[in-house]
């Protein structure tokens, strides 16, 4: 499990890989993540909009901006998390994901919630030993 907290935002994430989405002869690898975001601060938010940038093992570079997560725009309340799971499809057999969300206070203040970089490792992926 990956981990980052920003102004008393935890953000926890777990990534797996799925087999069974996947197609490695033809270079397509999928990986759910899930995510746990918790307010551990004094201070009601509003997850507004989401960044991730997506690196795969070759170089290629995806991002992806929007709204919300999963379709919603969580209110987390001191003490409160929301929890949510998504996938990426990558070509390559292993890659890594990082990116942002954007938080709202009740008093309208927009701050960024850094999301851990994490790894997306398959069973497919080449390991180099040093």
């Amino acid at each position: 499990m990956y981990s980052a907290m920003t102004r008393s935002i935890n953000i926890l994430v777990e990534p797996t890989y799925l087999e069974d989405q996947s197609e490695p002869d033809q270079d397509y690898y999928v990986w759910a993540y899930h995510v746990t975001i918790e307010n551990k601060g004094p201070e009601t938010v509003r997850l507004r909009a989401r960044y991730w940038k997506i690196t795969d093992a070759t170089g290629h570079v995806h991002e992806v901006r929007g709204p919300g997560v999963v379709g919603e725009q969580p209110l987390l309340r001191p003490g409160e998390k929301f929890e949510y799971t998504s996938g990426t499809p990558l070509g390559a057999p292993s890659g890594i994901m990082f990116g942002n969300y954007e938080m709202e206070t009740a008093e309208g203040e927009k701050f960024e919630v850094d999301i851990p970089a994490f790894s997306l490792d398959s069973p497919h992926a080449k390991r180099m030993l040093h």
